[in-house]
């Protein structure tokens, strides 16, 4: 059935006659005289979204502002006037009146710029489907191939694997610390369906807002929300495991489900603004706009890419305020309407069409309309797995793609969130198959999370290292070499030691991440003749160099040695065999007096580090070490401050 996709109507379209309809949009001229200060945003937003705009450089503006508490009591004073909601952004209410000599009064009010009737007739129009419900077909057969992954995705499989999401996934990055705000038309029985237990258990529910009915409970609403929620909070081992398993949620209702009118893309402005106001950090919303019950409120292909419908300045509003909104396409691309459906034509908007689980375009997914790369992607939705009422079932819409890979784009931004918004969907645009040759059916294609992972993770090196990728220190060394380098590409990496004349001395070999930074260290290495060494990077593709020098530990000969010397509580002796003996090795004080001996088999050139427990005991002063072998003597001065 076909899933119909709801916008407000732009401010050109509010020709209407106000007495068919119950509820109206009262829109003010001004925010002057508001109680509330740009200076003083705790009174208005959540610590969590002045965080947001904190971090990111956002300045609060008069958009972040209330609407002014004296024009809204003004028009409540009207006994007719049931106030229902505000719009910051847009600088308006939604009042329920039934009486038109009040409203004219209202007009008439010198603050007030518009009141416009923009649906719910007093008298039911006789619609009886449900423009939410999309095909359905029963539970599908668990997809095999779990070996490895840290979840059991069950029959999800195809739908996280379709992005390599799993790779977010093993990393650790389940959404945690992320709030995501899913906007849909009610949540049905998400508080007693298994695929929610961990979300309940954990809390993850941050609270739920309903901007229909009003009465902030989403339970008993529609179920559409609810099967959108589980594909991406879903933790069902063995059935179904969603794309962001570990995020928080705010479950907010927007959408009658029974009606189409206008009124509903206020709805979703509101709900974006709620979403923003409490600190969420994304915006999921599979629904969209395009035409009405009433066909005077239909949007036009004119109103396209211009910001001039009120879902699209809403959504555009949501980006600008930091977060980051994934909003579905629309399932016309078989209908008469054939086009994206709004707020998904915004630019700064994510737009979601669908495919299959080959990566092929579903026929239903909505086209773009031409001026812009939209859809932005395409997600597995053709169909995709989710939780019905009494188990998993599939379901195709972008409805469904929509979700799969906002938690995914949620899961990443969790890794990098010194990036904002914009920088983290433009890795995800980038890192998808179509990105050099998008078009309006795929947009850029289908996103890879492990390749857009290493686009901000190399956007990450740059930002602390610069173009280098390979280090040596301390780059003159006495024992230790602390190496450390940025895999240029999966697989292994072999770190080798090298003398001046090329020859391995030592090596070490790293399975490695494209991006990653790991460390290690060459130690011990007293034994070496002080000159210059290299440390080497090597890959398979790409070699480089960084040139370190060992400095001399005394004036001894170098197969000798302590360090460090001078010491303050113990020193470690180095000792490259100068022949193949009993060694004899024998610490003395200034006058002589034997204070321990130790005596052990050596072979040429081995390198060994015999312990003297007096070193932990002396006081401070001059001691000699002396070693004795079947040819070889020396003496090594030991100073202990």
């Amino acid at each position: 059935m076909k899933c119909r996709w709801i916008f407000f109507l732009c401010m050109m379209g509010w020709m209407h006659a106000d007495a068919q309809y119950s509820k109206y949009i009262i829109q003010f001229t001004d925010k002057k005289n508001s109680p509330f200060s740009l200076q003083q945003p705790s009174a208005y937003l959540s610590s969590k979204a002045i965080l947001r705009r904190t971090k990111y450089n956002i300045a609060t503006d008069s958009t972040d502002l209330p609407v002014n508490p004296a024009y809204i009591n003004q028009v409540k004073t009207y006994t007719s006037v049931t106030y229902l909601s505000q719009s910051k952004w847009l600088n308006q209410i939604l009042i329920l009146c039934t009486d038109q000599n009040s409203l004219n009064q209202i007009k008439a009010l010198p603050f007030v710029k518009k009141a416009q009737g923009i649906g719910n007739r007093l008298a039911g129009n006789g619609r009886t489907k449900d423009k939410l419900k999309l095909k359905q077909t029963a539970a599908v057969a668990r997809i095999e191939g779990q070996q490895g992954n840290v979840y059991d995705y069950g029959s999800a499989l195809a739908q996280i694997r379709i992005h390599e999401g799993e790779f977010l996934h093993n990393k650790g990055l389940s959404g945690q610390g992320m709030i995501i705000a899913v906007l849909d038309g009610g949540f049905n029985n998400y508080k007693t369906i298994s695929a929610f237990d961990s979300i309940r258990i954990n809390q993850q529910v941050l609270g739920e807002r309903d901007f229909v009915a009003f009465d902030n409970s989403v339970n008993e609403d529609h179920p559409h929300g609810m099967e959108c929620l589980s594909i991406l909070a879903g933790n069902w081992p063995g059935k179904l495991v969603g794309s962001a398993p570990k995020s928080s949620y705010w479950l907010i209702r927007t959408e009658n489900a029974a009606t189409e009118f206008p009124i509903e893309e206020h709805n979703w402005v509101v709900g974006a603004e709620f979403a923003d106001s409490s600190g969420a950090d994304m915006i999921s919303s599979s629904l969209g706009y395009n035409t009405f019950d009433d066909p005077s409120f239909d949007h036009t292909y004119n109103e396209f890419y211009k910001n001039t419908a009120i879902s699209t300045q809403g959504a555009a509003l949501a980006v600008r305020k930091g977060m980051i909104v994934v909003n579905a396409a629309g399932n016309e691309g078989n209908n008469s309407w054939k086009y994206l459906t709004l707020p998904s034509d915004a630019d700064s908007v994510c737009a979601v069409g669908a495919v299959n689980a080959q990566g092929v375009i579903a026929n239903f997914s909505s086209l773009g309309f031409p001026g812009k790369i939209k859809p932005n992607v395409v997600s597995l939705g053709a169909p995709a797995i989710v939780a019905g009422s009494n188990g998993i079932v599939s379901a195709s819409g972008t409805s469904y793609s929509t979700p799969n890979i906002a938690g995914l784009i949620a899961c990443l931004w969790q890794a990098f969130p010194q990036f904002n918004n914009m920088q983290v969907l433009d890795a995800v645009y980038k890192s998808a198959d179509h990105y050099t040759n998008p078009d309006n059916r795929y947009g850029f294609g289908i996103p890879n999370m492990h390749k857009a992972y290493q686009l901000l993770k190399h956007q990450q090196n740059i930002l602390l290292y610069g173009n280098a990728w390979l280090f040596a220190t301390p780059a003159s060394f006495t024992d230790t070499i602390h190496v450390k380098f940025i895999s240029q590409l999966d697989g292994n990496v072999t770190i080798d030691l090298l003398d001046k004349n090329n020859t391995v001395i030592l090596s070490k070999t790293v399975v490695a991440e494209k991006e990653e930074t790991y460390q290690l260290d060459f130690t011990p290495l007293a034994f070496l003749p002080a000159g210059n060494y290299l440390i080497r990077y090597n890959d398979g593709q790409q070699t480089n160099l960084v040139q370190v020098s060992k400095l001399s530990l005394g004036s001894d000969a170098d197969w000798l040695t302590a360090y460090p010397m001078p010491f303050h509580q113990t020193t470690t002796i180095y000792l490259r065999a100068p022949e193949t003996s009993v060694a004899h090795l024998t610490l003395t004080d200034l006058s002589g007096k034997i204070l321990e001996t130790k005596t052990f088999s050596i072979v040429k050139d081995s390198v060994y580090q015999p312990k003297l427990n007096s070193f932990n005991i002396i006081s401070s002063g001059i001691y000699f070490l002396l070693y004795e072998g079947s040819i070889f003597k020396r003496t090594l001065k030991i100073i202990r401050q």
